[in-house]
């Protein structure tokens, strides 16, 4: 079993830089791929970025390639969302899953509770 806590969200400004964080436990989760998404309200829930165990092998929704950024530290089994030039259609509760990529989508095995993210214009 694999947990996953979130944290980091808040109101931001567009333009801004922010940085979500994802803590998980359990004796697995090193071994996982992680990965955000993210789900604004109305729409549907969308991938955001994926990274694999090692670290390397990242894949980025088209919405935020260059400007977003994921990486993990196994060593605090802590996985990192770092959000540049935020625009305020990247609002949403993002979430930390663990799981596998398959082609463009993740399929999540474990979630954590999500974090809200609103930037203002």
């Amino acid at each position: 079993q694999v947990q996953l806590v979130e944290s980091g969200g808040g109101l931001v400004q567009a333009g801004d830089s922010w940085r979500l964080t994802c803590a998980a436990s359990g004796r697995t989760a090193s071994s996982l791929r992680m990965a955000w998404l993210r789900q604004a309200p109305g729409k549907e829930r969308e991938f955001v970025a994926s990274v694999g165990w090692n670290g390397v092998n990242t894949y980025y929704g088209d919405p935020v390639k260059g400007r977003f950024s994921i990486s993990r530290d196994n060593a605090k089994n802590t996985v990192y969302l770092q959000m540049n030039s935020l625009k305020p259609e990247d609002t949403a509760v993002y979430y930390c899953a663990a799981g596998a990529q398959v082609g463009r989508d993740f399929r999540g095995s474990y979630w954590g509770q999500g974090t809200q993210v609103t930037v203002s214009s």
